[in-house]
């Protein structure tokens, strides 16, 4: 049971992030959530873990070969860096499987990351004398698309919906039944997502 003590600790209201603030919006890949844990074996941590969602996975229990996939490329995979690196594990045999032969990894963390072939943008931070640069992925991995970068509006999300229905997947050009967007807030630091179609009504998917 709380205790008395617990219940009249004062809490401040929290701050509230200003909404007209910058946003990001990619691509909703329908794939299956992945995570790579990066470990300090300095401080007991292990070198290398691999989750799907909701759980811990081993190529011996995985998830759609994903666990087999991270350990096979674990070499690669070191070069993130301690800590959780969150991305959708995408592609052949997977929810709609974007007509590839193949699965991807996609991480989902476009303002820290760029692709290797991609000149490393500066990140905004805080204090603008501090110079902070976007990171390059390993080899073995991809980003999940950008669609939008700027100010929030709804109108940019609705017309970033629009170019995705028109013209298909941006993560696998070609493919005409994407399933929607992720919308990041910056200052709010808050994801929200909106789908075609329904847009998980009731009846209407998840």
């Amino acid at each position: 049971m709380e205790s008395t003590a617990s219940r009249t600790e004062f809490k401040p209201f929290p701050k509230i992030a200003r909404l007209s603030r910058e946003m990001v919006v990619t691509e909703k890949i329908d794939g299956t959530s992945g995570c790579v844990f990066i470990g300090d074996k300095d401080l007991g941590e292990p070198e290398l873990l691999v989750g799907s969602r909701t759980r811990w996975i081993t190529p011996e229990n995985d998830n759609h070969g994903f666990a087999a996939w991270a350990y096979e490329h674990k070499d690669e995979l070191m070069k993130l860096g301690r800590g959780r690196h969150f991305g959708e594990w995408w592609g052949k045999g997977i929810q709609r499987n974007y007509g590839l032969d193949e699965k991807r990894f996609s991480l989902f963390n476009v303002i820290r990351w760029c692709l290797r072939d991609e000149e490393p943008q500066r990140i905004v931070t805080a204090d603008p004398r501090q110079e902070k640069y976007q990171e390059p992925l390993p080899l073995c991995c991809g980003l999940v698309p950008i669609l939008y970068r700027g100010m929030f509006y709804t109108s940019a999300v609705d017309l970033c919906l629009s170019v995705l229905n028109q013209g298909g997947s941006r993560a696998a050009p070609g493919f005409m039944d994407p399933e929607g967007v992720v919308v990041f807030h910056t200052a709010g630091n808050v994801m929200f997502k909106k789908t075609l179609g329904s847009d998980g009504a009731k009846g209407g998917g998840k």
